[in-house]
């Protein structure tokens, strides 16, 4: 027990101290995870063989997979065919090819231990490119979906690789290893004597036994029950698990299906990661989609920081210290020499830019299943331990230096800013409406949905790929692009507009679309919504017409049922509701006229004075209003002592309070 406490501490340790670091200096994650590493095992010896801790820690590539899977929906899958079968497989074998013939002709290998060897650095890592694409938020673009392609093509020829190894050495499918385990196509089961699984072992012997139908059938068997399971057992079982009310079995009921999805994947000879993966895809229209998601998200997120730390630890400097220039040259070889396959499927599948860059320079290491493919072919006699020792090796650096070639894209990219090609392409807009909504988001949600109630139809743009494949899905029209820019606001008929609605998150660019649009339209009416009131005077100065802060009415609503909770009729409540919105909307337009864009509030003398007596006015003016109405049952006094002090707001820093504010002139 304290030596697992022990080493637990250790792992943890070095993840808390050496990731912040790496992502603080510009290095990510991954390469923080790998240093780590490096420093506990060969560097400091505190961590012993990590070969069995990174068995274990594989197990968060399974579940990387397996939410990645529920991002794609098999719609979504299908559409991306042409890419797997085209891109993914010409990468796989022109690499495949090149790397054997290097091997074989070049060193002077066996043409099978050189077709070993090809498969073997044919393969990327999937869990370091996708993580770092997702924290670099790369995944979306051409580049990203190119590279996701091809990882999954990667992952799907795993499963005939194992399956052809054992083809390339003498004595067949089946062997035995020195310790009595067996091994077939890739699955190692240990003898009873070593505690393995009896279950596992008879799985294997039990495929051994079929003919190559049975064992197809078998296969497909498995796979359609993952569909099925998918389809018509979770809606029951998650409503049975619901039962319960506890959070935790949420949890265990999504690892559960994982585990036991992967366990399946295993006795009949596939790769887990894939299997899951195709559980994730069946799933990912369900309504437990982001409660799957939630619950998993964690355990992924330490378990690829965990299988990280082991590929840095596991790293055998003695053998790399025997021959350091020779491994590094035979690593930058490999590494160089796949860059180039990807590159030239880059320019055949017309990516360009900072795409091409980004998928030549993140898929040119080995991967992950290197190591499993090294590991099946020492059993199997591919090749000697040397080569594999080395290999191992091989494997590792190019895993390592991954990150820098991230880094050396970034700085591609920042070198080719004129590039856009790195973002999805913008939709080509093909009609014109007189109301235009830029922005898509909760707020513009609404605002559409209630145009569209009304038999009105609007021109709807937002740069949120996301937010725009939503609406699709339900048959809502929008299209993608950078609604800031000039051609784009054109297209979508800012000429003939007669009302703009600007209901952007990003507050700047709110600010400078309104700029922009009034500078064209003086005759347009601007709808604008506002994140608090010093965002609200900046629209106001840029021009907007009606000014709605996002929180406000919700707020005031909010407000409300409290008082008729408190004891007030309903009359009452609304009463005093309305009677501070009207207030407040006034004491709004007086503020905009103080306030200063190269002045904080908070040292606008001017300001701060004015919304001092507009407070003090305001009280006074509600009790005057209060007696004029006579407030039945509570006393003028204790309603406005329970009335929320407004001083702080009206000096700007109430951020989730604000509402409709007109220019001189609007409609009230």
């Amino acid at each position: 027990m304290e030596g697992f406490l022990f080493q637990a501490v250790i792992y943890l340790l070095a993840a808390v101290i050496a990731v912040p670091l790496a992502v603080r200096l510009g290095l990510g994650s991954v390469l923080g995870y790998l240093l780590a590493g490096i420093v506990i095992g060969p560097i400091l010896g505190l961590v012993a063989d990590t070969k069995d801790l990174q068995h274990f820690a594989e197990f968060g590539v399974v579940l990387m997979l397996f939410l990645i899977g529920l991002e794609l929906s098999p719609r979504t899958l299908w559409d991306m065919r042409h890419r797997l079968v085209g891109l993914g497989g010409l990468q796989i074998v022109v690499t495949l090819g090149a790397v054997a013939f290097g091997c074989a002709y070049v060193f002077g290998l066996p043409w099978q231990a050189a077709v070993a060897v090809g498969m073997i650095m044919s393969l990327s890592s999937t869990a370091i490119v996708l993580q770092t694409l997702s924290e670099k938020q790369l995944m979306q673009t051409g580049g990203g979906r190119g590279s996701f392609s091809v990882l999954l093509s990667q992952d799907i020829a795993v499963i005939p690789m194992l399956a052809f190894l054992p083809l390339l050495a003498i004595g067949g499918m089946t062997s035995f290893g020195p310790d009595g385990s067996i091994t077939r196509a890739g699955t190692e089961v240990q003898d009873a004597d070593h505690g393995e699984s009896h279950g596992a072992e008879f799985a294997v012997n039990f495929l051994a036994e079929l003919p190559a139908w049975g064992v197809t059938l078998v296969t497909v068997a498995a796979i359609a029950g993952v569909i099925l399971f998918g389809v018509f057992a979770t809606r029951p079982l998650f409503k049975f698990v619901h039962f319960a009310r506890l959070r935790e079995l949420y949890t265990a009921f999504a690892l559960l299906i994982v585990a036991g999805i992967a366990f399946l994947m295993i006795l009949v000879g596939l790769s887990p990661a894939l299997g899951t993966f195709l559980a994730g895809v069946v799933l990912a229209n369900s309504e437990f989609r982001h409660e799957l998601e939630s619950d998993i998200a964690p355990f992924k997120g330490l378990l690829l920081g965990l299988f990280f730390i082991t590929v840095g630890a596991g790293i055998n400097f003695a053998v790399f210290f025997r021959d350091p220039f020779e491994l590094l040259g035979f690593t930058l070889l490999m590494m160089g020499g796949k860059g180039l396959v990807l590159y030239l499927l880059a320019l055949i599948f017309r990516m360009k830019g900072r795409d091409k860059w980004l998928f030549t320079l993140g898929l040119a290491q080995a991967g992950e299943f290197g190591f499993v493919l090294i590991s099946f072919s020492l059993q199997q006699n591919v090749f000697g331990a040397a080569l594999g020792e080395r290999l191992l090796l091989v494997v590792a650096l190019s895993m390592l230096l991954t990150p820098l070639f991230f880094i050396a894209y970034e700085q591609l990219s920042k070198r080719m800013s004129g590039d856009h090609s790195d973002t999805p392409h913008e939709d080509e807009i093909d009609e014109k409406q007189k109301i235009i909504i830029v922005g898509i988001g909760r707020f513009g949600q609404v605002v559409n949905r209630l145009l569209m109630l009304a038999g009105f139809r609007a021109v709807v743009l937002d740069h949120n790929l996301e937010a725009i494949s939503t609406m699709r899905r339900f048959g809502i029209k929008g299209f993608f692009g950078d609604p800031t820019r000039p051609d784009l606001l054109h297209a979508a008929g800012l000429e003939e507009a007669k009302v703009l609605v600007v209901a952007m998150d990003d507050k700047e660019a709110a600010v400078r679309l309104v700029k922009y649009a009034r500078s064209k339209r003086p005759d347009l009416h601007i709808v604008a919504r506002a994140h608090d009131r010093v965002h609200t005077y900046q629209l106001y100065q840029a021009g907007a017409d009606d000014i709605v802060r996002e929180m406000f009415d919700s707020s005031l609503r909010a407000g409300r049922y409290v008082l008729e909770n408190m004891g007030l009729t309903d009359i009452e409540a609304s009463r005093i509701e309305h009677f501070f919105y009207r207030k407040d909307r006034e004491g709004l337009r007086e503020l905009a006229g103080l306030w200063r864009a190269d002045t904080p509030v908070e040292k606008n003398a001017e300001y701060i004075k004015h919304a001092r007596a507009l407070n003090a006015e305001l009280e006074t003016a509600l009790v005057s209003h209060l007696d004029e109405h006579s407030i039945s049952d509570l006393d003028i006094d204790e309603v406005t002592r329970r009335l929320p002090p407004i001083a702080s707001d009206m000096a700007g820093y109430g951020d989730d309070e604000p509402a409709r504010v007109d220019r001189p002139g609007g409609a009230p």
